[in-house]
């Protein structure tokens, strides 16, 4: 007869508390981990400070677009309807004569055929030369790079207007005045755009240019193949600026052109403006309406790849 020993049972008892040991006998098993959940924000209702934000869009939406809203609808309004007291918002019929009265005293088409024309050309330069230069802050081996990141840096805390003076001086001893290149060539260099793509730049996976390298690729191939297509939400984002930048330019346009065959249209709207102070303000909202429509439209169209282009390499050094 054989005796068997019996197997050792642990006498440890669970623990009971926070601050007892776990089971440690040759027959406990792992211990088990006790998960706290942490309390979410789902199946929580709005908070205070949710609905303070949502108010707070809601009145900058109306402080912002009441006016565009009255500046659209006046302009369909009879010239006899803008100065009943009190004021309607709805013109009783569609009335486009304020639109017919504005294209008989200005050139409205060539204006907007300037416009367009002015704002296509300098935005895309401007994108370009911001590529070119923000390479060359990356991946060129290129003497003082951070010297001349930090001038660009300090080229944005500098307002444009400091600049006129000299740029004008320029432009006039070039005999560039009332021509389009006067307009365009002082502002072609963006220090916004070139910020903007160095940070993006920065976030590249340098394994697809060095591989790219190896292939034979040059700096202008690896530019053009490899880190354009990757960089479209940041090209996006600096070119709906650039587009919104030239489109509204008012002053310096001003200051270089009197030719009405050369104005943009901020300026063209200058024409309307009598000099007794008796204006037709029919017309001054209908311009005012054709000038701003299209940019807004624009930016309401990509207002999401500038967001996303904003915010790429936001956080990089």
């Amino acid at each position: 007869m054989t005796l068997t020993a019996p197997r050792p049972t642990s006498t440890t008892a669970p623990p009971t508390g926070p601050g007892d040991l776990p089971p440690t006998g040759p027959g406990a098993g792992p211990p088990a981990v006790e998960r706290r959940r942490r309390p979410g924000r789902r199946g929580r209702g709005p908070s205070v400070l949710d609905a303070g934000g949502w108010l707070t869009m809601v009145l900058a939406t109306v402080v912002l677009g009441a006016p565009l809203l009255w500046m659209v609808l006046a302009s369909l309004k009879r010239p006899d309807e803008l100065y009943r007291v009190p004021l309607q918002w709805l013109p009783q019929s569609v009335d486009l004569t304020s639109y017919a009265n504005a294209a008989q005293a200005i050139p409205l088409g060539q204006l907007f055929l300037n416009s367009v024309g002015l704002t296509v050309v300098g935005a895309t330069l401007k994108v370009a030369l911001g590529l070119c230069c923000a390479y060359a802050l990356v991946f060129l081996d290129v003497p003082f790079r951070r010297t001349m990141f930090l001038l660009v840096v300090a080229a944005l805390m500098i307002p444009p207007q400091i600049t006129i003076i000299p740029n004008y001086t320029l432009v006039a001893s070039l005999g560039w005045l009332n021509t389009y290149q006067g307009i365009l060539v002082p502002g072609l260099a963006s220090a916004f755009g070139t910020f903007l793509f160095r940070q993006h730049f920065l976030t590249l996976p340098r394994s697809v240019l060095e591989a790219a390298e190896m292939d034979g690729a040059g700096h202008w191939r690896r530019l053009w193949r490899f880190v354009v297509p990757m960089s479209g939400p940041t090209i996006a984002a600096v070119g709906l600026v650039a587009v919104v930048n030239e489109w509204n330019d008012y002053l310096w346009p001003f200051l270089v052109v009197d030719d009405p065959s050369r104005m943009t249209l901020p300026v063209g709207l200058t024409l309307l403006q009598n000099v007794d102070g008796t204006n037709d303000w029919g017309m001054l909202l209908a311009a005012t309406t054709l000038v701003t429509l299209p940019i807004l439209l624009v930016f309401l169209v990509l207002q999401r790849r500038l967001v996303a282009g904003l915010t790429t390499g936001a956080v990089t050094g």
